[in-house]
């Protein structure tokens, strides 16, 4: 059974920092690319970013360049979202998705992912 678990989350400052963690288990992590999707009240679920299988290759969403950025580990079965400079319109729920491929790149469509995480909340406030 696949699983990913979001941590990392909670309660900031305007101009602040979290490191979001995913760590999955019941697949071969490093078949999957992987990525970090939020989706704020009222919204569309939407991408932040995404990395490839081996880390070689990462994309931002344009609210997420220079501030966030992703990376992984495989040997730990985890990926990582690093955010600065959080802003209040960063706050939303955030969630990790896999996406099981052979290719080398990323993605920025949900509907390309297979699984996804139960999300962590971040609230940023001003």
């Amino acid at each position: 059974q696949v699983q990913l678990v979001e941590s990392g989350g909670g309660l900031v400052q305007a101009g602040g920092s979290l490191r979001l963690s995913c760590s999955a288990s019941g697949l071969t992590f490093s078949s999957y690319a992987m990525g970090w999707f939020r989706q704020a009240p009222g919204t569309e679920r939407a991408s932040v970013a995404a990395i490839s299988r081996s880390g070689g290759s990462t994309g931002y969403a344009d609210s997420a360049k220079g501030r966030f950025t992703i990376s992984r580990d495989n040997a730990r079965n985890t990926v990582y979202l690093q955010m600065n400079s959080l802003k209040p319109e960063d706050t939303a729920v955030y969630y990790c998705a896999a996406r099981r491929t052979v290719a080398a790149g990323t993605s920025f469509r949900s509907r390309d992912y297979d699984y996804w995480g139960q999300g962590t909340q971040v609230t940023v406030s001003s």
